[in-house]
């Protein structure tokens, strides 16, 4: 139907129409669709039917190759998994946001009904649901961000027929960032009776982090990886992907330019991200130390291998010379952390834990950000800065001092402390 054409274009149909009641009018063959396009100037402004979410995800995912690896995964995962299922069969100009919030509630059903399941006394229920993952708030807002990328294109591109990002319009409870929270003595011992862990980021003070890195120095070929995070904040597949190249121990500085993504149980090495994230962090001498002398652990292992050694050329390697696999090294520290007796943090809080004693000992905000890659001072004061016990004490009794009219503690100047 030539009518088709314009089915969203009203001043257009009314053209169509005029057309086709002419040519009736004169008794003379109706004009094929070229010919309708040539002669109302429709070759831009008519659109064939908008296609459905899940074709638009398709067209729009495939239309973007320079996205970084681990960035196109976590899309396609989105799309795969709660998009298309959830949302895929509407067409595009009539998704709606209730549509939206309608999948987010399907998906804390599903959550829910995990939770029952694995609480079941039955194992032939728990079964039924073994693998699968309660889905967070946190994954639901980058749900709706992958959703809100598709349709900010949507909206821009003629042929999608759109002019609302309805995802933008959809209401999903916030998501307040996670704060860590150090393992105070109150905590540890409210651990060690009865298991509780306050909260999903935790923290090591600065002498729980001595005790694992004293007790690490018995894994010689892990220790050096592990020192660097706990005294630099780097991320583990910084870490794990850092090559000899890049870092001049005579200079103290290594520079931070490539990293070994993890998808699924795979791994690629790529650069950081975000352009703060490539970066040259400063090593104090404590740390050349560490790797002087790893250096040389390392190069004595590999003339004893021969050519059984895999040249990797990476700072941190297993016994070969192959570099380690980002999950081997997550394992490894909980078990170290497990045997040295200490409360549970992820690989990741030695991160957090390096910019909180950083930031602890008077540390410039500006340094911090810029070490730990961050784009901004304000995330890094924000989300990064821990107020251990003995830096919050020192702090309490300077304000009591000033109201007492006493003289401040000393080195009390600056400490700020943060909730």
């Amino acid at each position: 139907m030539l009518l088709d054409l314009a089915r969203h274009e009203e001043e257009v149909r009314v053209q169509i129409a005029d057309l086709i009641q002419d040519s009736l009018r004169k008794r003379r063959p109706l004009p094929d669709l070229e010919e309708t396009r040539a002669r109302v100037a429709m070759a831009v402004d008519v659109r064939t039917e908008p296609p459905t979410l899940a074709a638009w995800l398709k067209e729009w995912i495939d239309g973007k190759p320079d996205l970084a690896a681990g960035t196109r995964a976590s899309y396609a995962g989105h799309i795969r998994k709660y998009l298309a299922p959830h949302l895929g069969m509407i067409r595009l100009d009539r998704l709606q946001a209730r549509h939206v919030e309608a999948m987010f509630a399907a998906i804390e059903e599903a959550n829910t009904r995990i939770l029952e399941c694995r609480e079941s006394e039955d194992p032939r229920v728990r079964v039924l649901v073994r693998g699968q993952q309660v889905i967070g708030l946190s994954s639901k807002h980058r749900i709706s961000a992958t959703l809100r990328s598709a349709l900010s294109d949507a909206v821009r591109s003629p042929e999608a027929a759109v002019s609302v990002n309805v995802a933008s319009h959809a209401r999903l409870p916030s998501c307040p960032r996670k704060r860590p929270l150090v393992w105070t003595p109150g905590r540890v011992a409210q651990w060690k009776k009865d298991g509780t862990i306050p909260g999903e980021v935790m923290v090591w003070t600065p002498e729980q982090t001595r005790t694992f890195l004293e007790h690490a120095r018995r894994y010689v070929w892990l220790h050096p990886l592990f020192h660097l995070i706990a005294l630099k904040g780097l991320r583990r597949g910084e870490a794990v992907g850092l090559p000899w190249a890049d870092t001049r121990l005579t200079d103290a500085e290594a520079d931070i330019r490539t990293q070994v993504v993890q998808l699924s149980w795979e791994t690629f090495t790529s650069t950081p991200k975000s352009e703060a994230g490539q970066r040259t962090i400063t090593l104090d001498a404590d740390t050349v130390k560490v790797l002087r002398g790893w250096k040389k652990f390392q190069n004595q292992a590999r003339l004893k291998a021969g050519p059984e050694w895999a040249d990797s050329g990476l700072v941190f390697t297993r016994q070969d010379g192959s570099g380690w696999h980002p999950s081997h090294v997550s394992d490894w520290f909980a078990h170290i952390a497990r045997a040295a007796g200490l409360p549970p943090i992820t690989l990741h809080g030695l991160r957090h834990g390096a910019a909180s004693m950083a930031l602890a000992a008077g540390t410039d905000v500006k340094v911090v950000s810029a070490e730990l890659g961050h784009s901004t001072t304000h995330f890094t004061q924000d989300t990064y800065q821990s107020v251990f016990l003995d830096v919050a004490k020192t702090a309490a009794e300077a304000t009591a001092a000033l109201l007492r009219g006493a003289a401040a503690p000393a080195g009390s100047g600056g400490v700020v402390p943060v909730r």
